[in-house]
């Protein structure tokens, strides 16, 4: 999962956002959230028209619609992990990492959706049905992570965070054991024609509520030394927002 390239590069590359409430994306009408225009540099399934976090009682609803089919384009397998690639819809929050088992204030929390078939990194799920937990990375599924800047990752690039080595950091239950700071919580995604959506329960939903966030797909890659940095962004395909401000605001 991770995010190399300068925002300000970002911002001259992606279209401008349209800051109405409602537009319209393939015949379907979307409310609400943060509105892109379509940009044809951007591959299809990877091309946000629309993002939205809503909550239904102590559930928040993760949405995201693309101008092409949502899930299409998945990684080329290499068969090695080493500078292997990870595909992702990507919604970094002001939550802080706290809220899901992290350490507070340990970077930006960011529910991810990604595929990756060099790897698999949630060992307590069978998403292929297959009776394998561990042979699965291909297939579209969730996690948490916390992101920073990292210059090693590339000028204005973001990363998973490390874990150093005989450090100890607070971790969620369901932590998949790599030595970065991630989630594999099992909520699974649910994609249909040009959209994307996951369901997520909270202990406490105002946390959800108060928040803000925005949409990101993008590329991370494995560092080819397997060392830190681990994870990092390395192609960012389209920012919401046109500059990963978390304009957006829950329920609205």
């Amino acid at each position: 999962m991770t995010l190399p390239i300068k925002l300000t590069q970002l911002v001259a590359s992606i279209a401008l956002v349209i800051a109405s409430p409602t537009i319209l994306a393939h015949d379907a009408v979307h409310t609400g959230g943060i509105g892109s225009k379509p940009v044809a540099s951007v591959k299809a399934p990877y091309d946000i028209v629309h993002t939205k976090i809503t909550t239904e009682g102590n559930t928040a609803v993760f949405h995201m619609a693309v101008s092409g089919k949502a899930g299409a384009l998945k990684p080329t397998k290499t068969g090695k992990l080493a500078g292997s690639s990870v595909f992702s819809y990507v919604w970094p929050t002001s939550m802080d990492p706290a809220v899901v088992g992290f350490e507070a204030k340990a970077g930006i929390l960011a529910f991810a959706v990604t595929s990756h078939p060099d790897f698999d990194d949630t060992p307590l799920f069978d998403e292929n049905g297959d009776g394998d937990p561990a042979n699965d990375g291909n297939v579209w599924h969730s996690h948490w992570v916390v992101l920073q800047p990292d210059e090693a990752c590339g000028k204005g690039a973001l990363k998973v965070v490390d874990i150093p080595d005989g450090s100890k950091p607070k971790l969620p239950k369901t932590w998949p054991g790599l030595p970065v700071l991630i989630d594999s919580p099992g909520w699974s995604p649910r994609f249909k024609a040009n959209t994307l959506e996951v369901r997520v329960p909270f202990d406490d939903i105002g946390v959800v509520q108060a928040a803000g966030f925005d949409g990101v797909t993008a590329a991370l890659r494995v560092n080819a030394s397997v060392h830190n940095p681990l994870l990092c962004v390395v192609n960012v395909f389209k920012v919401a927002s046109g500059d990963l401000s978390l304009p957006g605001k829950v329920n609205q």
